[in-house]
C-alpha cells in the first residue's frame, strides 16, 4: 500500500496520486447504504445550496462506517506518507451532485477554488485551510458531464507563487484570472477509488446531466503544524510535506 518513488515525484509535479480501488469493497458499501438512506428519510430539498457548500448528510459526519473510509482503508497511510504526522482526522464531507433532472431549481456550481480561502459562505478574512484533501469515490463515475471534480494537474505551484507574490488576506478572488478560466481535468473512478491531492490544487464542480447521482467523500488531512501557519502553508507548498521538498523543483520540472 505504500506510495512507490513514481508515485511521489508524480504528487510533486501534478499535485495529487490516484489510488484505484484502495478502498474494500465492504467499506464502501457500508458508507453507501448509509449515505442513501440519509437522502431517502432525511434529505431537505431546501437546503440543497447549503449542503452543497459544505456538505451532505451532515448528521452522519462523525459515523464509525463513514470515518472507516479513512480510518481502516489504507487511506491514512498513504496521507502520512506525504503530510508526516496529522491531526487526527475525526469528520467526513459528503458531497453529492444531484442529476438536474430530479431537481427543481439547478444545484449551484462551485467555481474554480482551493477549499478555505475566499469561499462564498466564510468571511474573507477567515482561512479554513488544511494541508491534504483526501477522496474516496462512492459511485461510478464515468461521465464528465456527471458532476465530476475538475482539477488543474500542477496548479499548486502557480497557486502558492500566487499567494506569495498576488493575494493578501481579505481578497474575494478564489484564484488568478489565468487559473479561473481553465476547464481542469475531470476526476473519472469506480467505488473505492482514492484521490489523494494537496491542498493548493484548484478544482471546480459542475452541473449533474447524466441520469445517476455523484456520491463522494472527502477527508481534510493537516499535518500538525499546519494551524500555526497556515499563511505560510499557502505560499510554499512543501511545508507541510517533510518528506517530499526535496523532490522540488529541480527533479520534478512542470
Amino acid at each position: 500500500m505504500a506510495l512507490t518513488t513514481a508515485e511521489k515525484s508524480d504528487f510533486v509535479r501534478h499535485g495529487l496520486v490516484i489510488r484505484r480501488g484502495a478502498v474494500a469493497s465492504g467499506l464502501v458499501a457500508r458508507a453507501r447504504a448509509l449515505v442513501d438512506d440519509w437522502c431517502r428519510k432525511s434529505m431537505d430539498p431546501s437546503l440543497i445550496n447549503s449542503y452543497t457548500q459544505r456538505s451532505f448528510a451532515p448528521e452522519l459526519g462523525s459515523h464509525p462506517d463513514l470515518l472507516g473510509l479513512f480510518a481502516h482503508s489504507g487511506a491514512a497511510t498513504l496521507a502520512s506518507e506525504l503530510v508526516g504526522e496529522f491531526e487526527p482526522v475525526s469528520t467526513i464531507q459528503i458531497q453529492i451532485r444531484i442529476p438536474e433532472s430530479q431537481l427543481p431549481n439547478a444545484q449551484p456550481e462551485k467555481a474554480m477554488h482551493v477549499d478555505g480561502v475566499a469561499c462564498p459562505h466564510l468571511d474573507p478574512d477567515e482561512l479554513r485551510t488544511f494541508s491534504l484533501l483526501v477522496g474516496v469515490v462512492l459511485s461510478d463515475i464515468t461521465d464528465p458531464d456527471g458532476g465530476a471534480l475538475r482539477y488543474q494537474p500542477g496548479g499548486h505551484l502557480t497557486m502558492s507563487e500566487w499567494f506569495r507574490d498576488q493575494w493578501f488576506l481579505g481578497i474575494t478572488d478564489q484564484v488568478p484570472p489565468e487559473v479561473d478560466g481553465r476547464t481542469g481535468t475531470p476526476f473519472l473512478g469506480a467505488p473505492g477509488d482514492v484521490l489523494l491531492m494537496h491542498h493548493l490544487v484548484p478544482h471546480a464542480v459542475g452541473r449533474n446531466r447524466t441520469q445517476e447521482p455523484r456520491v463522494m467523500a472527502y477527508f481534510r488531512v493537516s499535518n500538525v503544524s499546519h494551524a500555526d501557519r497556515r499563511l505560510q502553508a499557502l505560499q510554499d507548498p512543501w511545508l507541510d510535506y517533510p518528506g517530499l521538498a526535496d523532490l522540488y523543483p529541480a527533479k520534478a520540472p512542470l
